[in-house]
């Protein structure tokens, strides 16, 4: 392990951390045989995702169906937890006011994930006021970074005599987290000022963002939108569709303690092997996943095609790949069938075993049980 010496640590867990060291860290603290031999795993892992993605005509693909796996893993990190079914079926629907509270958190984080892309694509980087849009977007709250003087506490779960007792304390008080915020922005931003790969740089802002704790609650659900975002902000990925709370669901544990590594004891090596594994495993697991809902599309398009009086077979194969669960209403919407047209292609569908009709208080939702297994896996 790097000396800790180069990095100055939280001396007291119950107090403000407001000493927090300003980004860049010192290159000693990632600069080892270990950390660039993940990097080039996770760069090629990343890269084939990338070039997978962008040869996939049915972007619907990436952008709902990947997304929505995201959105429920980042969420069951903090103990939100919604069944597949119930997502799905609440996704198709126009609005989501029936579904439960849980439910609605997860497609709400959904949203902040798109609502930050778009947000990038519109402004040349990162910025205070893009963390503030995603939190409110997480939260549906009106809330900003929280006030000078109310403070937080990250405290000892689990079970045992130090339950309750603060693990970390996060800077506060007049100016600090505007000041902290704003040296995180500029180090994701200046490329030229701070030029450090990409995914350590993602790693490390997002270490940095979970320390300076800028909200009351929802920041790690906002800290791991924005790993995502670094990415297609720095060209590494066209879509957010990395699958990478899902390491951090199965690895929770890990994900904590190398967290408190770096505030503890300055490892910052083992925080960011985290990181790096983490970007090699997902970045596979969702080529793999792509490549397996393709092959379903492909075969599915061909038995659809066989039946002769079924008109645009590619637009109807497209539409119930797109997400899991498809309503009449998903093929009319643009004009591709008529109410009347649509129903009968989704029954027959159903009739070929392609689909498994469930009727839930009068509404009819046609599941995709092939794309649903291979998103659940």
């Amino acid at each position: 392990m790097l000396t800790p010496s180069l990095y100055s640590i939280n001396p007291d867990r119950a107090k403000p951390w407001n000493d927090l060291p300003d980004l860049p860290i010192h290159p000693n603290l990632y600069r080892s045989i270990e950390v660039y031999e993940q990097l080039a795993w996770a760069k090629e892992a990343l890269g084939r995702l990338q070039g997978r993605s962008v040869a996939i005509p049915n972007q619907g693909l990436l952008i709902n169906s990947i997304s929505l796996q995201e959105a429920k893993a980042s969420s069951a990190i903090e103990n939100i937890f919604t069944t597949d079914d119930e997502l799905y079926q609440a996704f198709s629907e126009a609005t989501i006011e029936q579904a439960s509270e849980s439910t609605k958190e997860v497609l709400r984080y959904r949203e902040a994930l798109w609502h930050g892309f778009e947000y990038l694509n519109r402004q040349p980087g990162f910025s205070t006021d893009y963390f503030v849009q995603v939190f409110q977007e997480i939260k549906q709250s009106s809330e900003g970074i929280r006030p000078p003087f109310s403070q937080v506490y990250i405290r000892q779960g689990g079970s045992g005599s130090n339950v309750g007792k603060p693990v970390y304390t996060p800077p506060g008080g007049a100016g600090i987290l505007e000041a902290k915020l704003n040296n995180l922005v500029q180090f994701l931003n200046d490329d030229r000022a701070y030029p450090i790969d990409p995914l350590l740089k993602m790693a490390i802002g997002h270490y940095q963002f979970e320390a300076i704790h800028p909200f009351r609650d929802g920041n790690g659900r906002a800290g791991r939108v924005a790993n995502i975002h670094l990415l297609t902000q720095k060209g590494l990925l066209d879509y957010p569709i990395l699958y990478l709370s899902r390491y951090i669901v199965e690895n929770k544990g890990d994900y904590y303690s190398t967290l408190a590594g770096v505030s503890q004891r300055g490892d910052w090596q083992s925080w960011l092997l985290y990181m790096l594994r983490a970007v090699t495993e997902t970045a596979q697991l969702t080529y793999e996943k792509i490549n397996r809902i393709l092959a379903a599309q492909d075969a599915v398009l061909e038995e659809v095609a066989t039946q002769k009086t079924i008109r645009r077979p590619d637009q109807l194969t497209q539409t119930i790949f797109t997400q899991p669960v498809t309503r009449v209403r998903h093929l009319t919407i643009n004009k591709t069938y008529a109410e009347n047209t649509a129903r009968d292609y989704l029954n027959r569908l159903t009739e070929l075993g392609i689909l498994e009709r469930k009727t839930v208080g009068g509404n009819h939702y046609y599941i995709n049980r092939e794309l649903y297994s291979i998103l659940a896996e």
